[in-house]
């Protein structure tokens, strides 16, 4: 078997685990599948010779390759926010394997969460945390050392599951969201109306439906209505903390791209503040919320 063949055929029996790294690194399973396309081309054109743990040494270069992508993604970002403009947001479509993965609330909200770290921060948080990488390892990827980069991975680990002790009100809270979630994707309007206050303000800014000033809608129909037309979207929520409060998040081709706070009168929602403008998403401390 040539050094090539024999390459191949270690990157076909490593590729779940790399499809797994670049899903989680990315958030995306077209951008993984991307990422990997990319890895490969680099694989194939460089010296193998060496290379002793191809496991290891795999995983190296598709993280690279995700890092990459990452930080241009990254850089995207700051130009949407020094140009003031507003990227579209609608629902698209969603294949049946991505499907699938976002039915698991858990992973979706932890995905949605990991696009709000750095690149790097997630780097180290990933395969540290995610695939036990060691931190020696991690650091020359990111040009730091194995100690700032274990300062790294725990920064990520107390935004990402730095979530306050539950409280009687946030477990109530918690559960009206989650029943929320679920009617909205169930398509159940009336157990949604049930949900919410009769005089139920939602506030919507211009990025969530295009529109160059921001929504305001009145009253539990009215409300109830909108959720159900915001389907697709729904399919890719999770509940997550919002500023150590319990909301919704949607994630949209592995990035975060709508928030939606809530307040409460009782056990019903009094208002509800859909967020997708660029600038107030990334000042938003978005973390995990505890079952």
């Amino acid at each position: 078997m040539s050094e090539r063949d024999w390459m191949a055929a270690q990157f076909e029996e490593h590729r779940p685990r790399l499809r797994a790294v670049a899903h989680r690194m990315l958030g995306s399973l077209g951008e993984a599948d991307d990422a990997l396309q990319d890895a490969w081309l680099r694989i194939d054109r460089a010296d193998t010779s060496g290379v002793e743990n191809p496991g290891g040494w795999l995983t190296t270069v598709v993280a690279r390759v995700c890092l990459n992508l990452l930080r241009a993604r990254e850089a995207r970002r700051e130009d949407e926010l020094a140009a003031d403009r507003i990227p579209a947001t609608a629902a698209r479509a969603v294949d049946p394997e991505e499907a699938a993965l976002l039915a698991d609330s858990v992973g979706l909200a932890l995905l949605i969460v990991l696009d709000t770290l750095a690149p790097a921060e997630r780097l180290a948080f990933v395969l540290h945390d995610m695939f036990q990488v060691p931190f020696d390892e991690i650091a020359p990827m990111i040009d730091k050392t194995p100690a700032a980069t274990r300062q790294l991975a725990s920064r990520a680990r107390r935004r990402v599951k730095g979530a306050p002790a539950p409280t009687a009100d946030a477990s109530r809270r918690h559960r009206v969201v989650h029943a929320y979630l679920a009617a909205t994707r169930g398509g159940d309007f009336d157990a949604l109306l049930a949900l919410l206050h009769p005089d139920v303000v939602l506030h919507a800014d211009r990025a969530v439906v295009q529109t160059p000033e921001p929504v305001l809608v009145r009253g539990a129909r009215p409300v109830a209505e909108g959720a159900m037309a915001s389907l697709g979207r729904a399919r890719s929520a999770a509940l997550v903390l919002i500023d150590g409060e319990v909301g919704m998040a949607m994630l949209e081709e592995g990035r975060l791209c709508v928030l939606l706070r809530f307040a409460f009168d009782g056990d019903l929602i009094r208002e509800i503040d859909v967020v997708a403008e660029p600038d107030r998403l990334r000042k938003a401390q978005v973390a995990l919320a505890e079952e």
